[in-house]
């Protein structure tokens, strides 16, 4: 392994345990310490700015939100690329012919036009409560990132359909996120890479679900999370313990990396 001179970490089910809803003490302790080697550390996530959870006393330097879609530091944004306002209004026409409600993901909030159990739900996974906004219109007129909706994997081709430049992110089975077909967390990496000037091979990255496919691409050493989909631990350099088990702590640990 090269020096690692920076970490990506997913966070639902990498840096949070899904069970206690919580960063075990194990991880936050690896943080302090990644941080105090002079490693750069990065939240590599398909959530918005809005919804990241309280990392009060970590020492993150850097977040790639929206999977990929707007990177920033707590003084500067390195990267952002919003949806088209043709493609926004070609999905907010496609979920609606689906009879799907949608949300949409603006740098500072969520916005949604309706509720339903799917989206509640993954709304839920973050902490959050859906509920449909009065100002849904005046959200669209922003940058969007994201758009979310509930769906089913024989829904994505409608989900699509008559968009130019598109793609889904997949963290969970009932829902997508949909994102420009030219971000996602590997486009990130190369951009947040660039703009401190390193390799790939200085990089390391953890990851449990089907979004941080590309992000194990991007990097020199890609970890899968033991409690990872087989997907993501079959292209993998390496597997470790899972999240509950102090699985980042321990590998962290055991490569010297602290």
């Amino acid at each position: 392994m090269a020096e690692i001179k920076i970490i990506f970490f997913d966070i639902d089910g990498t840096l949070v345990d899904p069970a206690t809803r919580q960063i075990p003490e194990s991880t936050r302790e690896a943080l302090r310490k990644l941080h105090r080697r002079g490693i750069l550390l990065c939240v590599a996530t398909g959530r918005p700015p809005a919804s990241l959870p309280d990392f009060s006393g970590l020492p993150f330097d850097v977040f790639s939100t929206f999977n990929g879609s707007l990177c920033y530091t707590d003084t500067e944004t390195i990267y952002a690329n919003p949806i088209s306002r043709k493609d926004v209004d070609q999905v907010l026409r496609n979920a609606a012919a689906l009879g799907r409600p949608v949300s949409v993901a603006v740098r500072h909030r969520l916005a949604a036009n309706g509720v339903d159990q799917d989206l509640a739900d993954y709304y839920h996974l973050a902490d959050l409560e859906l509920a449909a906004d009065a100002d849904f219109d005046d959200a669209c007129k922003e940058p969007i990132y994201q758009i979310m909706l509930g769906s089913r994997e024989e829904d994505h081709a409608a989900i699509l359909r008559g968009t130019q430049n598109l793609k889904i992110a997949i963290s969970w089975d009932r829902a997508v996120d949909v994102i420009p077909a030219d971000s996602g967390k590997g486009t990130a990496i190369a951009q947040i890479l660039a703009h401190f000037g390193l390799d790939a091979s200085q990089a390391l990255a953890f990851g449990d679900s089907y979004n941080d496919l590309d992000m194990l691409r991007a990097v020199g050493t890609g970890v899968a999370m033991g409690n990872a989909a087989q997907a993501l631990k079959d292209i993998a350099s390496d597997v470790c313990g899972h999240v509950s088990e102090d699985g980042i702590y321990n590998y962290c640990l055991s490569h010297g990396l602290i």
